[in-house]
C-alpha cells in the first residue's frame, strides 16, 4: 500500500483525440481531492495540450508521481506496464476500450473510486511478468512481457520448427504455427483463444500453449514459476512478439530463453474487486 497519493500521471490511448472529454473529467475528479495531475507528453500532443503546464515526459511521470493512470483499453494499460517496468510504479487502468478486462474503472464515473484512493481504500495486485532473452552472435537482448511472448513463423504460408528445453533438457519439439508463453494475467488473452487454460492472475506459474500444432498430441503445459524454458528454431527466420505490440526477428543461430521475471506489474484495483466476477461479466460465463 502507498503511504499517500498526492500526484498522478495520466497516459491516454494513442490516436484517440475523442478521449479529451474523458481526460478532462478524470483530471477534475482527482483535483477535487487535492491530487496533482500530470499528462504524458505524447498524450498531450495527441490531445492538442502540449503547451499545458501539466505536460511531462513519460519517464518524469514514473519518477515523480505516486501512480500512473491509463485512459484507454487493455492495450494502453499493457503498454504502460512494460514501459514503466523498471520504476516499480502502481498503475490504475480506466476503461475506454471495447473489453476492459484489465482496465476496469469507468473514467466517467471515477470520482467515487478516486476518493477511496485518496483515503487509501484500494489494493495493489502484484502480477507476474515474463523475461525473454534473445541470445546470438549479435549479443543479448532482454525484453519483458505482461501478457505473453509469442514465437511464430515469419509468414502465414510457412510453419515453424521449434525445439524446447526445460532446465537444460529437451522437453518437446513443436511444428506448427508457433507457441504462446503466457502469464496468468495473459491466460485470458491469446492463450485462451488458442485453447489454453485460464490461470488465477496471482498464480506463480506460466503457460506454454502450441498454436495450431501439426500433431494432435500437442497440448498446453503449465510450468512452475522457478523454471526456465529455452527455444531454438530450425528455420532461417522466425519472429517473437511481446504482448502483441513489439516484434523481434531471430534465426537458427539464436537461443530464446524465457522465465518469470523478478519484476512485477502493480495493478490498482478496488478492495472488493473479484476476478471471478470479471470472468463472468467479460467472458459471459454461466450464461
Amino acid at each position: 500500500m502507498l503511504a499517500s497519493v498526492t500526484r498522478v500521471g495520466i497516459v491516454v490511448r494513442p490516436s484517440s483525440p475523442q478521449l479529451e472529454p474523458m481526460y478532462t473529467t478524470v483530471k477534475a475528479n482527482f483535483e477535487a481531492f487535492g491530487v496533482e495531475v500530470y499528462l504524458d507528453q505524447s498524450s498531450a500532443m495527441m490531445l492538442g495540450l502540449e503547451r499545458s503546464e501539466v505536460c511531462r515526459e513519460f519517464t518524469w511521470l514514473c519518477t515523480h508521481c505516486d501512480m500512473l493512470v491509463t485512459l484507454g483499453g487493455d492495450g494502453t494499460l499493457i503498454s504502460a506496464v512494460r514501459r514503466s517496468m523498471e520504476f516499480d510504479i502502481p498503475i490504475l487502468g480506466m476503461h475506454a476500450g471495447k473489453l476492459g478486462f484489465l482496465a476496469d474503472i469507468d473514467p466517467m464515473h471515477s470520482r467515487e473510486f478516486i476518493e477511496k484512493i485518496v483515503h487509501n481504500e484500494f489494493r495493489i495486485d502484484k502480477r507476474l511478468t515474463l523475461e525473454a532473452q534473445i541470445i546470438g552472435a549479435k549479443g543479448e537482448q532482454t525484453l519483458y512481457a505482461f501478457n505473453d511472448v509469442v514465437i511464430t513463423r515469419p509468414s502465414i504460408s510457412k510453419m515453424i520448427h521449434l525445439d524446447a528445453s526445460v532446465e537444460g533438457k529437451l522437453f518437446n519439439t513443436y511444428f506448427g504455427d508457433g507457441i504462446i508463453l503466457s502469464t496468468p494475467t495473459g491466460s485470458t488473452a491469446y492463450n485462451l483463444s488458442a485453447g489454453g487454460p485460464v490461470l488465477y492472475p496471482l498464480t506463480p506459474a506460466f503457460i506454454l500453449t502450441p498454436i495450431c500444432p501439426h500433431s494432435l498430441t500437442q497440448r498446453s503445459v503449465v510450468l512452475p514459476g522457478h523454471m526456465q524454458i529455452e527455444f531454438k528454431t530450425h528455420d532461417e527466420q522466425a519472429v517473437m512478439a511481446i504482448d502483441g505490440q513489439d516484434m523481434y526477428e531471430f534465426n537458427s543461430e539464436d537461443v530464446i530463453k524465457i522465465k518469470v521475471s523478478s519484476k512485477h506489474a502493480k495493478l490498482v484495483h478496488r478492495v472488493e474487486h473479484n476476478y471471478f466476477d470479471v470472468l463472468r461479466e467479460k467472458l459471459k460465463w454461466g450464461r
